[in-house]
């Protein structure tokens, strides 16, 4: 039985394989790999991750990882980054 850090590790291993982790993929990548508990549809009908998934991500990537809200995707930090995670 896979738990919010199994999932979790595996968007790690997702991101360092891609360099580049969009939300919609990694969402639908979730439910192929661990089926639909560790995700849900937003307002907006999207395929969201569980906020347990996201804070255990958030919890192995530290500020290594920041997230871009324009693209809707996670990336490494880089040299010209803004402080704090969320990017615009």
């Amino acid at each position: 039985m896979a738990t919010p850090s199994n999932v979790a590790q595996w968007l790690v291993d997702q991101l360092r394989e891609e360099q580049t982790l969009y939300q919609e993929t990694a969402a639908f990548g979730i439910v192929e790999e661990f089926g639909d508990e560790f995700v849900y549809y937003n307002a907006a009908g999207n395929t969201a991750i569980s906020k347990d998934v996201l804070k255990e991500f958030n919890r192995l990537t530290g500020d290594s990882v920041v997230w871009v809200r324009s693209e809707r995707c996670w990336r490494f930090r880089e040299d010209h980054d803004e402080v704090g995670r969320s990017q615009p």
